[in-house]
């Protein structure tokens, strides 16, 4: 197993997509508030910066697609683990074109890639949880049965368990891993009631970080060369209380990222890139 975490948070590229203007009245949302799309671009824009000029990732930058309101959230559209990508089939259908684009980025990056073609099975990014020795997939309204056994197949090197998603939009909407062996998890019962089932499925032991509010315990780690662990985390503005709790991780580079503009369309940090270790080609 150990030979299975050494690359844990490795990253070399990163793709994201712009912003479309029609993300602020057509995005799909779970509760009705006014998006700032000004500051929802800069707020991106800041975003793909630490990816790129602060952390050195290469970042593939796809244009929006008005027709697509969503597409920004480009974590549901594919999963990518080691040299494999898994085309979703996403939950919604209007969010289903997101993967075509998706697809020819990660071609160009010469990824094996997987595609989803049942017509039966929905799976959404955001419900996918990596640890670097397995996954845990939510069973949401956005993803399913099918979804998760059709991922299992993708990625044989690896245990798949399901974990039901009673509450918020994704299983991600209340967990991520913030290290090597280390799940931040949310405080609600529901999140605390999703990591028991994690815990109970898995032959390892997970350390826990839990922070007050569920919606910042969507976190990026990344463990890159000449950085070490990196953390990209919320904002003391969003969420005073989990923002102190993220200070406890004095091993980690700390990098607050402003979300509070796409948390109104129910987006989080992960959702706005798919990060890929791509090998040097020797």
């Amino acid at each position: 197993m150990a030979g299975l975490m050494a690359g844990f948070g490795h990253y070399t590229h990163a793709v994201v997509r712009g912003v479309p203007a029609s993300l602020a009245k057509d995005a799909l949302r779970s509760c009705q508030a006014e998006v700032d799309l000004a500051k929802t671009q800069r707020e991106h824009e800041a975003y793909v910066e630490v990816l790129g000029t602060r952390l050195g990732l290469e970042v593939v930058e796809l244009p929006a697609d008005e027709s697509l309101p969503d597409c920004v959230f480009v974590e549901d559209a594919a999963v990518v683990c080691g040299d494999t990508a898994l085309i979703t089939r996403p939950g919604a259908e209007s969010r289903r074109r997101e993967t075509e684009v998706m697809k020819g980025a990660l071609k160009n990056l010469n990824l094996n890639i997987v595609e989803m073609t049942d017509e039966n099975a929905t799976l959404d990014g955001g419900d996918v949880l990596f640890t670097g020795r397995e996954f845990f997939v939510g069973l949401s309204k956005r993803t399913n049965q099918r979804g998760a056994e059709i991922l299992a197949d993708a990625f044989k090197d690896y245990a798949v368990s399901t974990v039901p998603v009673l509450d918020g939009l994704h299983l991600k909407s209340f967990c991520s891993m913030g290290g090597p062996g280390l799940i931040v998890i949310g405080s609600s019962e529901p999140a605390q009631k999703a990591l028991k089932i994690m815990q109970q499925m898995s032959d390892h032991r997970y350390d826990k970080l839990t922070v007050p509010d569920d919606l910042a315990a969507n976190c990026i780690y990344m463990n890159l060369p000449n950085k070490g662990h990196v953390l990209l985390h919320c904002t003391a503005e969003e969420y005073p209380e989990s923002a102190k709790v993220f200070e406890k991780l004095k091993d980690h580079m700390l990098i607050p990222v402003s979300n509070m503009e796409k948390v109104k369309v129910d987006g989080a940090l992960t959702c706005c890139s798919v990060l890929i270790n791509k090998k040097a080609n020797i």
